[in-house]
């Protein structure tokens, strides 16, 4: 079985960091393909805008990306594409493992713990961002929303019941 993945190389460290993660994927041969994307500065500078619609639909037909760090152009209006990612595909739900392993130094031993975030609300639902014509004050919108809390809240029941069975 074969998999395609979308992949966002990102802009500053970005491309090293999915140059050097693309040769682990493909060192477990394990049937996967890569389309590469436009995203970011890159995108910005060939098409117009930090996130073509074709990435959009690339990511929504493989269904799943692989994203590395992207700037989003500060002023003009864009939205962050990190929100912009959360909201197209509904990414409510931040999951964050910590596992201590043997043998390695940590200031803690026995870790293993998994935090679920609710990801689209809040300071994460950033919107309306606009920059003073003299560049002296920025403005950022944020409209309160609590619905999403009790999704994040059963996707974390579900995910305990996962690993707990």
């Amino acid at each position: 079985m074969s998999q395609t993945i979308a992949v966002l190389k990102g802009d500053g460290i970005g491309p090293e960091i999915m140059d050097a993660t693309l040769r682990v994927l493909s060192a477990l041969d394990c049937g996967l393909h890569y389309e590469f994307l436009d995203a970011g500065l890159t995108a910005l500078d060939k098409h117009g805008q930090p996130m073509p619609d074709e990435t959009i639909e690339a990511i929504r037909k493989h269904r799943i990306a692989l994203k590395g760090p992207l700037t989003t152009p500060v002023g003009g209006g864009f939205t962050s594409l990190n929100v912009q990612l959360r909201r197209e595909f509904d990414l409510y739900a931040n999951v964050r493992p910590a596992i201590s392993f043997p043998g390695t130094r940590s200031r803690y031993e026995n870790i293993d713990l998994i935090t679920v975030r609710e990801n689209t609300e809040g300071a994460y639902l950033s919107d309306g961002q606009s920059l003073t014509d003299d560049g002296e004050t920025a403005r950022d919108q944020v409209t309160p929303d609590m619905g999403g809390t009790g999704t994040t809240d059963t996707f974390a029941d579900a995910l305990v019941a996962h690993l707990h069975g």
